[in-house]
């Protein structure tokens, strides 16, 4: 065992291989006879088709088919209530309904990309369309229930001495990863494997089988490297069943690559939200009352949840609170998990609510969350596992030096540059999700580990050679992962920041399992240097088995070459943490906090947010390096969700109007400010044997309602609908000087 490696700032070990051209992505994938697929959109936001002409399309050269819901052949629905996970429930080309813009009505298949992409703008598509709505989102459909409540909220509210009733929208954001959405589909003999850009290569594989008709077995899904994801990567999308229906009614290969226009169209996007926020407080500061209510839009009939009020029961103390929340349905295309589904807007109105309620008590906001800290989780009245939100803001108000904060708009300046300084809290869920381990002790003296999960991005091919090295000992240069193929046993997703606390336990198993089979043949195999030695006298040390007063010892490589075997196979196996029957003893989530220095410059109309100091709580950090390069991306995501993200719908035929990467505005390196990461040491073993929860959301819960907060201590504008929109500021300033 080497505990040491745990923790270390260890370079991506697959870093060699991407900086180099040599990592193979889904689109990089070239097999002899390899067609390429393109679909055709619809053009209306919402009606039925009532005619496809393909005749000029099927008549140019290399055109192999066009696909409509006419000759596509029939594809499954998932069974109702199926524990699998897919955010478009309708199975692609099989009726004439158009239920939002974009959505696939026809598919061209082609010798080239050239002669797909000519014959798509040739096939010709009548409608009888209808007007889509595409509206912002005010109230739910239906009346909903409360998802927490406790107390009376309504009567303890009425009779708060001081109050902040406030309501706070968030719009589309869109998922824009540099690797756009593909999938390369190849039978042979009537199986399939379907290379995919994917997040959740196991629940993919079932979707596949399951919607295609085909028996489990007989489908193999690989992601080998993933150019980014967000959660809009997690689950299934049409395109996949597309190339994979194509290539097995042609017999040939099919790639098919969305264009960055269908990124805003068919693969997900963050819903647009509504929420109303009320607290009420003593003058002392401490809460009496909180309500959440909230609204999010939907597609028809795909009802996907952005639980807004997630973090909202347990962050803060307060003896009376109601949180509910509700889909409203819209002509759009489904909405998706993007990075903190649910908590990251939610949290944008709580927190920011929280700022006004500081503000209207003249009480300092970190002090006002100080003097709300829960001794326990209310919301299901159950002890926190570890829970160090304290220490986060105390840390990070010394760090980033909030006590020479000056609390009068405007009154920090630079000479002309306005200095505004804001903070808000974060917390994010931690998890396991299922898991199983193969780990092989080689007979060249490395390690093998190998696992159906997948690298999104964040360090998992690190982070589990790191896993194998401390359970085995064994240098983690020697250290061979083997991910993102269904071949191997299943692992859990890349989601929700689950990945690596579900993978520890499975690697602790399987290193225990392959030692235990390791020192049983030594003490047992004939002509073994060990034979009839006991085998709790043996011990696996630095590489070697070795008796453990430390005498005869040998490097493992070496004997099991003396055996004649390759290697040594342990298995190990992680339920989801739901299974274990204790699981709600505890109240198991990670915690942190942003402050945020903007700097605002009203001759020039220019906001930008120059620093942030970032402290988390998130249990033990397997690697210092991928986890702080974690936290800072998501910072950087949180300065385009507060400053620039916005995607924009035609309310005349529901097409998203900024689809492009000129107009949909992401964060730029002249954008990013300095970032100061800091992880609290405190392992939380609650999950997993090395005391580590998950850290790829919360770096980005909290960072917009922090962002807002210096926007008002800058300029005296508060912003309750993001993103920050310069001319309210400048409307705001020549207000002022009117």
């Amino acid at each position: 065992m080497n505990d040491a490696v745990i923790g270390q700032a260890l370079s991506r070990i697959d870093g060699p291989q991407k900086v180099s051209g040599h990592a193979r992505y889904t689109a990089d994938r070239h097999l002899p006879g390899m067609l390429v697929a393109l679909p055709v959109g619809a053009t209306v936001g919402k009606g039925r088709v009532t005619a496809i002409d393909s005749t000029a399309a099927l008549a140019l050269p290399g055109v192999q088919a066009v696909y409509t819901h006419e000759n596509f052949g029939r594809l499954h629905p998932l069974p109702e209530h199926s524990e699998l996970r897919l955010d478009e429930k309708h199975p692609p080309l099989q009726d004439d309904t158009v239920r939002y813009y974009g959505q696939y009505v026809a598919l061209v298949v082609a010798d080239t990309f050239e002669r797909a992409s000519a014959a798509a703008a040739a096939v010709h598509v009548s409608y009888a369309a209808a007007t889509p709505d595409v509206s912002a989102v005010a109230r739910p459909d239906e009346p909903p229930e409360p998802d927490t409540q406790r107390g009376d909220f309504d009567a303890a509210f009425s009779r708060a001495p001081v109050q902040v009733d406030a309501t706070y929208t968030t719009p589309v954001e869109t998922h824009n990863p540099i690797e756009l959405h593909a999938s390369v589909a190849q039978w042979n003999d009537g199986y399939l494997t379907l290379y995919e850009t994917t997040q959740a290569i196991v629940n993919q594989r079932a979707v596949v089988a399951t919607m295609l008709g085909v028996p489990l077995a007989q489908v193999r899904v690989v992601t080998e490297y993933l150019g980014g994801g967000f959660g809009g990567k997690l689950w299934p999308w049409q395109h996949c069943l597309l190339a994979a229906q194509a290539a097995r009614l042609l017999g040939r290969p099919v790639k098919l690559v969305v264009s960055r226009a269908m990124m805003f169209r068919n693969v997900g996007h963050r819903a647009q939200t509504r929420q109303r926020v009320r607290l009420g407080a003593q003058p002392d500061g401490r809460l009496v009352a909180l309500s959440h209510d909230y609204t999010y839009h939907t597609a028809r009939g795909e009802p996907n949840e952005e639980d807004c009020g997630e973090a909202t029961g347990y962050l803060y103390s307060t003896p009376n609170l109601r949180v509910a929340g509700g889909p409203a349905e819209r002509d759009v295309g489904p909405n998706t998990s993007m990075r903190g589904p649910g908590a990251v807007p939610g949290l944008f109105a709580l927190e920011s609510a929280m700022d006004e309620l500081a503000l209207k008590l003249g009480i300092d906001p970190v002090q006002l969350r100080l003097a709300n800290e829960p001794a326990h989780d209310e919301m299901e009245e159950v002890p926190f596992s570890s829970r160090h939100l304290r220490e986060c803001l105390q840390r990070g108000a010394e760090r980033f030096g909030w006590a020479r904060r000056k609390p009068a708009v405007g009154a920090m300046r630079e000479g002309a540059t306005i200095l505004g300084w804001g903070m808000a809290c974060a917390s994010w869920m931690a998890k396991r999700r299922p898991a199983q381990v193969t780990l092989l002790l080689r007979a060249d003296g490395g390690v093998t580990v190998q696992s159906a999960t997948q690298d999104l991005g964040t360090g998992t091919y690190t982070v589990l050679a790191q896993m194998a090295a401390r359970a085995t000992g064994i240098d983690v240069a020697r250290i061979k992962v083997e991910i993102g193929d269904t071949a191997l046993p299943p692992g859990p997703w890349s989601g929700g920041s689950m990945a690596t606390a579900s993978l520890i336990p499975a690697v602790e198993a399987a290193a225990r399992d392959a030692i235990r089979q390791l020192l049983d043949t030594a003490a047992q195999a004939p002509g073994s240097l060990f034979a009839g030695t006991p085998v709790a006298l043996l011990a696996l040390r630095d590489g070697r088995v070795t008796r453990t007063d430390g005498s005869g010892a040998v490097p493992f490589g070496e004997l099991l070459r003396r055996l004649g075997r390759e290697h040594i196979a342990g298995h190990g196996d992680s339920p989801a943490s739901s299974a274990d029957p204790h699981a709600k003893d505890l109240s198991i989530h990670s915690y942190g906090c942003h402050f945020v220095e903007v700097a605002w410059q009203p001759a020039l109309a220019r906001l930008a947010v120059r620093r942030v100091v970032t402290v988390i709580d998130a249990g033990t950090i397997v690697n210092l390096k991928t986890g702080r390069n974690q936290i800072e991306g998501a910072v950087h995501m949180g300065v385009g969700m507060a400053l620039f993200e916005e995607t924009y719908y035609d309310r005349r035929n529901g097409a998203p109007v900024n689809a492009n990467l000129a107009d949909y505005i992401l964060v730029t390196h002249a954008d990013a400010p300095q970032v100061d990461v800091t992880f609290l040491p405190y392992p939380d073993r609650a999950l997993n044997e090395y005391g580590a929860r998950g850290i790829g959301e919360i770096g980005l819960a909290g960072v917009a309602p922090a962002i807002a907060a210096a926007v008002y201590h800058a300029t005296g504008v508060r912003v309750r609908d993001l993103p920050v929109r310069i001319e309210h500021l400048l409307k705001a300033q020549q207000e002022d000087t009117a």
